[in-house]
């Protein structure tokens, strides 16, 4: 059979056109990664985020020759004076560095360690900071005393001095108060929190099978 060059044209047209339907269904067909379910339940967003941190600390802390055992403690935490800090209402002040390896796996995951830092701090002592307010209150303060004037292991004096009932019953109202007043601190949490699960799910996902049942730092 005599093949020539106007019938190899149109046989290349022709395997041309029968494979273009094949990658057109193959591009219709072709579907993105799925995105990685998310925790249900605070416990398992709280477990998710840790498991990540711990996953890029020890990256970090691999990648700067500080991994130990033990790791190096002033690259996990840093070094020098603490860049970030805040002065709680209860006096007490908290401080954290933003050069260690701890600080890098915060950025990465909240996107902005120093409002995190804030949130973070001011979120985990709302409950100190209403016990404090409580003290405004008379019968509180009176039970109080009663209460610093038991003996710790004396169960009957510190039931007697009410003060358990007394914080049961006044709490949740200041409690509640506080939480107004760091309406924006909570809504700032909330949100870098839900960035930070977002994040942590990917970066596990995105872990190869073997390196997740395995070393995590790898």
């Amino acid at each position: 059979m005599k093949i020539n060059a106007s019938s190899v044209r149109a046989m290349g047209r022709t395997v041309v056109a029968a494979a273009l339907p094949v990658l057109l269904a193959a591009a219709c067909t072709a579907r993105p990664h799925p995105a990685p379910a998310l925790p249900a339940t605070e416990r398992g967003r709280s477990d998710l985020i840790a498991t990540a941190q711990q996953v890029l600390v020890d990256r970090c802390l691999h990648a700067r020759g500080a991994a130990g055992p033990p790791p190096r403690q002033e690259v996990l935490f840093g070094t020098g004076p603490a860049e970030l800090s805040i002065t709680l209402t209860t006096g007490y002040t908290v401080r954290a560095h933003t050069d260690g390896c701890l600080a890098e796996a915060h950025r990465y995951l909240y996107g902005d360690q120093k409002r995190w830092f804030r949130a973070e701090v001011t979120v985990n002592n709302l409950r100190p900071e209403a016990q404090l307010g409580l003290r405004d209150d008379a019968d509180y303060r009176a039970a109080l005393s009663r209460r610093a004037a038991c003996d710790d292991h004396d169960t009957a004096c510190i039931r007697a001095s009410g003060l358990k009932a007394l914080r049961t019953r006044l709490e949740p109202a200041r409690l509640a108060q506080v939480r107004a007043k760091h309406r924006d601190d909570l809504i700032t949490y909330d949100r870098l929190r839900d960035r930070a699960v977002q994040r942590a799910a990917g970066l596990l996902a995105d872990r190869p099978t073997t390196q997740r049942k395995g070393n995590p730092s790898s």
